[in-house]
């Protein structure tokens, strides 16, 4: 019986593998359940108000990944580069498992427009998270999505969603269309 285990797979830059896709699942879920037990018995408003910056910073990590370069792209590289070694580590040495690249076979890209509404997003997390303190939740979605957004199953789907939406809205605001 051979017990040697796979090799580990060195991620390549704009490529998510599976253990990047586990690992966005995985931080997406701990915020989750942990938003679910505390509102499970009553979905008012209030408890979809605390949802939604979860949802709204796992959409904006997807978006950061579309970014094809500079210090904001390279940064969002690097991180996907980060969870796809956490995931695969855990998933080779912990369970013995391989690692596909299971990136989106058709990339998407932001425009011009789509570039400006990230750098307003951006900067309207740090002005809330200036006022608020630093907030772990955001950074967890937010890496969550980065992992998520070039995923070609429908842990993808954040990324093709909002992208187009995304363009198309930074387009028509900054007056490209």
């Amino acid at each position: 019986m051979d017990l040697a285990l796979p090799p580990l797979n060195i991620p390549v830059y704009g490529v998510v593998s599976l253990g990047g896709v586990t690992t966005g699942l995985s931080l997406f879920a701990w915020d989750f359940t942990r938003w679910w037990t505390g509102h499970k018995k009553k979905l008012s408003s209030k408890a979809l108000q605390t949802l939604a910056p979860q949802l709204l910073c796992l959409s904006y990590g997807a978006l950061l990944i579309l970014c094809v370069g500079g210090i904001i792209g390279g940064a969002a590289d690097w991180s996907l580069w980060g969870t796809n070694t956490v995931g695969d580590i855990v998933l080779v040495y912990g369970f013995g498992s391989t690692t596909p690249a299971v990136t989106r076979a058709s990339h998407l890209a932001l425009t011009p427009g789509g570039h400006a509404a990230v750098i307003v997003i951006t900067v309207v997390i740090l002005a809330v998270c200036s006022k608020k303190g630093f907030r772990w939740d955001f950074v967890r979605q937010i890496l969550a999505g980065i992992s998520l957004g070039l995923a070609s199953s429908i842990a993808g789907f954040v990324g093709w969603a909002v992208a187009p939406s995304v363009s198309w809205l930074g387009d028509w605001v900054v007056g490209i269309l």
